[in-house]
């Protein structure tokens, strides 16, 4: 029976510790001794970029130049977001495919290989199917650096014996 009393008496201290819902906090125009101009409200980091920013959408309309800079960012960005799921040589046989997710598409399949780059950005940018939208996680100037990527992948695995040179198409023939 005394048992039971005391948790009543734990239940009611308890109450008394409501220290989460009220936390010490400054108002936006307050002084603060926190920051050496003594306000609370601060500017935004240099850098900064508002989603709405006119800057920001403006990397997605405009498709930058190709560039071994553009394709080693995108080779950069591809292992990071876009690997788990349609994995290094963007067949869709990633780890995420391998553990019960649905298997995204090849980049190698004819669809994909005759869609232009807007393409990529754009289900980058909104998703697609069961892909989610990666317009908060990668920026925009990236998405453009993914696709350029996601092009030279393209090319490595269908490739026409043309366009290598001589040296390189008699080390090919000389394969079993």
């Amino acid at each position: 029976m005394r048992r039971l009393a005391i948790f009543p008496a734990i239940a009611l201290l308890l109450s008394a510790c409501d220290e989460m819902s009220h936390q010490p906090r400054y108002d936006s125009y307050e002084e603060s001794s926190l920051f050496a101009d003594g306000k609370a409200l601060q500017a935004p980091p240099a850098g900064t970029v508002a989603r709405d920013d006119p800057a920001w959408q403006a990397a997605l309309e405009e498709r930058p130049p190709m560039s071994l800079a553009l394709l080693t960012r995108g080779r950069e960005r591809f292992g990071i977001y876009c690997t788990p799921c349609h994995g290094y040589a963007g067949y869709g046989h990633g780890t995420v495919p391998n553990r019960g997710f649905p298997q995204p598409p090849s980049f190698h399949d004819p669809r994909l290989r005759e869609a232009g780059s807007r393409y990529f950005v754009d289900v980058i940018t909104h998703g697609h199917g069961v892909m989610y939208s990666y317009a908060n996680r990668v920026l925009p100037a990236d998405r453009w650096a993914i696709a350029a990527y996601i092009r030279a992948l393209q090319l490595s695995q269908n490739a026409p014996v043309a366009m290598l040179d001589a040296q390189e198409r008699r080390r090919l023939e000389a394969q079993p």
